[in-house]
């Protein structure tokens, strides 16, 4: 499988720069493998396809306010300083991207606030972007991490090209997000509102949360035409016996088991057995799915509509199948649906 076969003329104004209204009013696809039947909905509708037994699994990582904006101590140069993960809590050291990233040297320091309450002092190159800080701070932990945290903004994706606004601290986030972490939201979680989990409560639906903190290699541009060649980057994961004996009982009974956002399908796909059960897993997950693939866990699947050339349409791809899922992408350029992160919703059933 080619990279250049999930090329399509994306127009700029598709991109949801804003979420919809309510959670679940966006637009939902619905698409089915057995017929290559294309039904336009609204999410809320999602009801209408599930009923007693069926197995919903969620991501449940929350987004933590990763972007930062500092100066470079003597010239005030302005740097960007996106918080990936930390390292060691004790020595407060951080995995960070830096941009302009040619600017930044080991010995650096970078001001942090207004009144430059956070110093960071850089002590590694990583990678050609990539550096690790350690920031200088007396207080303990937890002061730490909020201080830390009142300085950083929600991490939106590049391709929302608009400045953070206030709302989006609640609706960058799932509403199910408990376990910190992530440094993009899954998306095709932000539909579900409060009111449709009760609603699909009441169809006595279940539900399983694990948790794969997303990270920034879901937007990192893929640079080889054989996709065989690429390596994902790794994200950490923890599926419990909670979400293994769920999904297990949903599966041996028959139900449908949907996974909600391609992270969710990256972790089930890792945590599978070969009999087609989950079992527990906590660890790294590197899993690239592209097409073809077999899968075995999930029946249905929620996604968002994703970028040209991006992983989570390759992945979208091989569950759905490659033609019907293009033709579906076709259909919803046509159509103007919204894609990204605050966009529109599909399911493959």
């Amino acid at each position: 499988m080619k990279l250049s076969k999930f090329k399509f003329d994306l127009s700029p104004e598709l991109i949801a720069l804003r979420p919809a209204k309510n959670r679940d009013e966006s637009r939902l696809m619905v698409v089915h493998r057995d017929t290559g039947e294309i039904e336009h909905r609204i999410f809320k509708e999602i009801l209408d396809y599930y009923g007693k037994g069926d197995v919903f699994i969620f991501n449940n990582t929350k987004v933590f306010p990763a972007r930062l904006y500092g100066n470079k101590e003597k010239t005030g140069a302005r740097i960007e300083v996106f918080l990936l993960r930390e390292l060691n809590e004790d020595l407060r050291l951080w995995d960070v991207l830096v941009d302009p990233a040619r600017k930044i040297r080991i010995g650096n320091k970078l001001y942090f606030g207004e009144d430059d309450s956070m110093v960071a002092e850089v002590i590694d190159n990583t990678t050609s972007r990539g550096r690790t800080l350690r920031f200088l701070y007396d207080g303990n932990h937890d002061e730490f991490k909020k201080a830390l945290y009142a300085l950083g903004e929600t991490p939106l994706p590049k391709y929302i090209d608009r400045p953070v606004e206030p709302e989006d601290e609640e609706r960058y986030q799932n509403i199910f997000a408990t376990e910190e972490g992530a440094v993009v939201a899954p998306a095709a979680g932000l539909h579900f509102s409060r009111e449709l989990m009760k609603r699909l409560e009441i169809k006595d639906c279940r539900f399983a949360f694990l948790t794969l903190h997303s990270g920034l290699g879901n937007f990192r541009e893929i640079d080889v035409e054989d996709l065989t060649k690429h390596k994902m980057d790794s994200e950490q994961m923890f599926v419990n016996a909670d979400v293994v004996e769920t999904v297990n009982k949903g599966k041996d009974e028959g139900h449908q088991v949907c996974a909600v956002g391609t992270s969710v399908m990256r972790a089930i796909e890792t945590a599978v057995s070969t009999d087609g059960h989950l079992k527990e897993f906590e660890g790294w997950t590197n899993k690239f799915i592209f097409p073809p693939y077999d899968f075995g866990v999930a029946t249905s699947m929620v996604t968002n509509f994703h970028m040209p050339l991006s992983t989570l349409l390759m992945m979208t791809a091989s569950f759905g199948g490659y033609e019907l899922v293009m033709e579906a992408y076709e259909v919803a350029l046509k159509e103007k649906y919204r894609f990204g992160a605050y966009g529109d919703a599909m399911l493959i059933l």
